[in-house]
Order: structure tokens, then C-alpha cells, then sequence
């Protein structure tokens, strides 16, 4: 029994993802049926980020009314997965976003300050799983899992469209190669959706041996030409780290992770040129925390730490990372 035990925590551990992205909340989501065959289960993940620090091409500005400039973004996914068996299954992500923001904008009059909020709904993804490898020796197992899907773009996308026509007004007032960005938050980072279809592609590793485990997850998002012109770049996102089981119970486990995330976006396209101001290589380590009670639910909790970024042109960028999950199948 504690061998099963252990197994379940396993699944639950290295499911559980460190965003609440696509891809992120479908491994939470998975996560409470990785134990079993076919079935449903509902999963839902929260993170917290806020966008305070401001940074010129990697380097944090000295102190200046930019420090008044930021974005404080939440993001609830609530992820239904059906599972086929325990080879195969697909999930539906349904984010919800909310967004308080405070940022300078230069327009065809002179510079504005403007602050408030969005909420509403973010971009559904459609992801399906299926499980390539698994082998079980003793105490030591191992799993290999492919995902993939598609991201719609059901989120509001009208900041995009603001940021596309003002662009346009700028160019025709002070030319196409002005610096038209006057803050590190722009029209584009209060967008609830990407207006745009994009591939979600997945691959995750999960090992452990004894109390011990270790996981690595890989995530590619694949771009493509959305609202008015506006193309948001591709991105790579990479995790993974050791882990080992604090407390291993029949009725429940407790495991703490040490985890690494490296993440990546390429430039934004906007009318046909790169926008300058966007894209940028993080680097986190934070720990994270996993508990399972029985078979059917798991919960995680954690945050990311930011180690290194480095931002093309005028941007905010995260302070930190906060984010939970829980999952339950039925």
C-alpha cells in the first residue's frame, strides 16, 4: 500500500505544474487521474504575478516616476479532463484573468497616465495527453508523457487592436523608427487574449526511486498572426528538479520540491515589423509543495523566485511568482 502510495504522490508531484498556462494547469488537472483508468476529474490552478520591476534591456532602471508603473496579473484556470484510460486522455482550459494596471502611454497629444483593470475570460486550450513510456521496477519508476493541443482565441483581444491603431497614429505623427514606448507596460500586456489560434505542445519526464524524485517538463507554444495585425512571439518553457517525500501514509503524502524554471519568448510581431519592446529569458528556482489525501485528491502550492532576466527594450517584469492548485477525480 505504501508503495501504491507512493506511486499516486509521484503522479500528483510532477504533474502538477509551476504557471497557470495551458499546459500547467492540464499536468494539475491530470494529476488526479494518473492513478486510475477511465474517469473524470476537475482541476483548478491559480497563480499571481506582479509586474513591478522595470528593466531597460536586462538592467533595472534607477528610481524614477517609472516605478509607479505596473501590472498585477491573476490567472484562475479550471481545467475538466477526461481520461480514456490511463493512456490517453484530453482536458479542456477555461482561464479566467484579471489584470489592475497603472502605465504611461505617449499619444498624438502628449503623454498620458492611465490606470484601472480588465477581468474576464482568457484563451480556452484543448490539449490531449498520451503516455508514451512507463516502467515500474521495486520502489524506482519511471513515466514519459506527450502532450499536445491547440489554444482559441477566446479572450478579449481588444487591447491589441488599441496598441496596433496607436502605433499607426505615432508612426504617421513622429516616423516609423521612433521609440514610440514611454513606460514598461504597454497596451499589449493588459490584453486578455492573443486573438489568435496557437499550437500547445507538451513532454514530460517523471523518475523516482525510493523517497526521492525528480521530473523534467518541456513546453512549446507556436505562434501565429492574430488580432489586427498582432503576432505575440513563440515560446519555450522548461522546469524540472529533485523532490523527496517528506511524510508517505496510506491515507495521505506531503513532498517538497526543489524546482527550476528556465522560460523564453521570442519577439512580438506588430505591422509586420518586431515590436522592441517585448520578449525576454527568465530564470526561477523556488521550492514547491505537494500533498495528496487518498486517491482522488492532491493540492500543490509554491513560488518562483526570479534569478535572472533578460528583457529586450523598456519592460516590466515579474517581481515573483505565486501560485496553487488543487484537483479532484470522480
Amino acid at each position: 500500500m505504501l508503495t501504491r502510495a507512493l506511486l499516486l504522490s509521484l503522479a500528483v508531484s510532477l504533474a502538477n505544474g509551476v504557471w497557470a498556462c495551458e499546459l500547467c494547469a492540464i499536468y494539475n488537472a491530470d494529476s488526479a487521474a494518473s492513478g486510475s483508468g477511465k474517469g473524470f476529474s476537475f482541476a483548478v490552478s491559480e497563480q499571481y504575478i506582479p509586474y513591478g520591476t522595470v528593466q531597460l534591456n536586462g538592467r533595472q532602471l534607477p528610481p524614477s516616476i517609472l516605478d509607479q508603473t505596473f501590472v498585477n496579473t491573476s490567472m484562475t484556470h479550471f481545467v475538466p479532463t477526461w481520461s480514456f484510460s490511463k493512456m490517453f486522455s484530453v482536458s479542456l482550459s477555461v482561464p479566467v484573468v484579471h489584470k489592475e494596471f497603472k502605465f504611461l502611454q505617449l499619444t498624438g497629444t502628449g503623454i498620458l497616465t492611465e490606470s484601472g483593470q480588465e477581468t474576464g475570460l482568457g484563451d480556452i486550450s484543448l490539449i490531449g495527453r498520451c503516455r508514451v513510456f512507463q516502467a515500474r521496477e521495486g520502489m524506482a519508476a519511471i513515466t514519459v508523457n506527450l502532450l499536445a493541443g491547440v489554444k482559441f482565441p477566446t479572450g478579449d483581444a481588444e487591447k491589441l487592436n488599441e496598441e496596433v491603431e496607436l502605433t499607426r497614429e505615432l508612426d504617421a505623427i513622429y516616423g516609423v523608427g521612433h521609440q514610440h514606448s514611454v513606460s514598461g507596460v504597454h497596451l499589449s500586456d493588459l490584453a486578455l487574449g492573443s486573438g489568435s489560434y496557437d499550437g500547445v505542445f507538451g513532454l514530460t519526464v517523471n523518475s523516482r526511486w525510493q523517497r526521492l524524485f525528480c521530473n523534467a517538463q518541456f513546453q512549446y507554444y507556436l505562434r501565429t498572426p492574430g488580432e489586427a495585425g498582432y503576432e505575440f512571439g513563440n515560446e519555450w518553457m522548461i522546469s524540472g528538479g529533485p523532490g523527496v517525500y517528506l511524510f508517505v501514509h496510506e491515507a495521505f503524502t506531503l513532498s517538497l520540491q526543489t524546482l527550476a524554471t528556465y522560460d523564453t519568448s521570442d519577439t512580438d510581431t506588430l505591422l509586420g515589423r518586431p515590436n522592441r519592446n517585448t520578449g525576454m529569458t527568465a530564470i526561477y528556482l523556488g521550492p514547491q509543495l505537494y500533498l495528496t489525501l487518498g486517491e482522488r485528491f492532491s493540492a500543490n502550492a509554491g513560488v518562483d523566485l526570479p534569478i535572472s532576466i533578460d528583457n529586450n527594450g523598456l519592460q516590466n517584469v515579474p517581481d515573483y511568482r505565486i501560485h496553487a492548485g488543487v484537483s479532484f477525480r470522480f
